[in-house]
């Protein structure tokens, strides 16, 4: 792993041995900074805060997060905790970003020069029977983070976009320069506002922006409304995994600490500002996915997340999986594949996600086993008592 002092400027070299682009130079140091993460509970948001609280002596780092009950909040209280126990300069404010007066306060108190915007309502399938939370957290929430940057001295950017943007696009892997103007859900359609109100906002207010495709993120303590999560739930408690479009799916799984990594480096690189021919601000924006740029079947990935299971204790190794798997179609708002093309991250930054599915899903099954079977073997013994 790279340390944060690092200054990129090698070139890199091919395959083919031809010289590609330069990698950039960082222009931002996170030493002596405040950076505000949004969505700081989250999955994302609290693996990132930790990251940067152990790499970084001297940053201050302001998170707030709604603590919705999405999902079970006692997951977002825990990874708080484990923030807390670090017992660094830390602040949390617990609100949400759709509270303008709420945010606009916390950029006149710790006035961050760096922001990391993670808060989004989550979730395809939720998106189409719960919109109303969308718009909120993700158009009106995302709208004050822009506001907000444009009336103080903000260096970067950097927001989460997701894969979801790209649709049902046929072309794959898919790319940054692809064409992205047809969402299937409410959920991909917020994302790509997103990408478009970001650029708005640096070409009007030269803003640096970064936005970050983000391709299936999976790990210990993830989202329990991933598949992985759910069907490990159900599994456990006898209950049948739907796999949609019987089997034929294909997901780019990318591993939390890959994700971390790239945006720890994304952060301190701001796209740089420059002024057009026309004397106006060329837009200091750009986009990259991070994905893992190796797509897993639906069904080689529920086989190892079995085996992983059964290793870790959380099933028994008799376990009748066949007896509890179902073949169904595909459901709406989702897409047959994801599959990043991670080029202009590689090139850029050196690096690009690598986590093997089975080494990643080893660490959530074993993670599971701690924290969902241990407490549920103790409430039996009590039970027994």
């Amino acid at each position: 792993m790279l340390t944060h002092h690092a200054h990129y400027s090698k070139t890199l070299i091919s395959t083919s041995g031809t010289q590609t682009r330069t990698m950039v130079k960082y222009n931002i140091s996170l030493e002596g900074k405040t950076v505000l993460v949004t969505g700081a509970a989250g999955f994302i948001g609290s693996n990132l805060v930790m990251r940067l609280l152990k790499d970084y002596n001297d940053i201050k780092i302001v998170g707030i997060d709604s603590m919705t009950d999405y999902y079970d909040v006692n997951l977002k209280k825990e990874r708080l905790a484990k923030i807390e126990a670090l017992g660094r300069d830390w602040v949390f404010v617990k609100e949400s970003i759709a509270n303008k007066v709420c945010v606009d306060q916390l950029f006149a108190e710790y006035k961050p020069t760096v922001v990391v915007n993670l808060a989004a309502q989550a979730g395809v399938r939720y998106s189409i029977t719960n919109p109303d939370a969308y718009i909120e957290s993700n158009l009106i929430g995302f709208y004050n983070i822009l506001e907000a940057c444009r009336h103080n001295a903000v260096e970067h950017l950097v927001y989460a976009s997701s894969s979801s943007v790209y649709g049902s696009n046929k072309k794959v892997p898919y790319s940054t320069d692809d064409k992205v103007d047809n969402p299937v859900s409410l959920y991909a359609a917020t994302k790509k506002s997103n990408e478009l109100m970001a650029h708005a906002y640096s070409k009007l207010y030269n803003i640096p922006s970064t936005g970050l495709r983000f391709f299936t993120v999976y790990g210990p303590a993830g989202r329990p409304d991933m598949a992985y999560f759910g069907f490990t739930n159900k599994l456990r408690e006898g209950k049948t995994i739907q796999i949609f479009n019987y089997g034929n799916c294909k997901r780019d799984f990318t591993y939390i600490d890959d994700i971390v990594e790239g945006i720890v480096r994304v952060m301190q690189h701001a796209p740089e500002k420059q002024t057009g021919e026309d004397g106006l601000p060329v837009p200091p924006y750009i986009v990259y996915n991070i994905g893992n740029n190796s797509p897993e079947n639906l069904l080689d990935f529920v086989t190892i997340l079995q085996e992983e299971l059964v290793a870790a204790g959380v099933l028994p190794a008799d376990y009748d999986f066949e007896s509890h798997k179902e073949l169904v179609p595909m459901q709406p708002g989702d897409v047959p594949v994801t599959y990043a093309d991670t080029t202009p991250l590689e090139q850029d930054f050196g690096f690009r996600p690598s986590t093997p599915l089975r080494q990643g899903l080893q660490a959530f099954a074993k993670w599971y086993a701690g924290y969902y079977v241990k407490e549920y073997r103790s409430h039996k013994i009590k039970a027994k008592l």
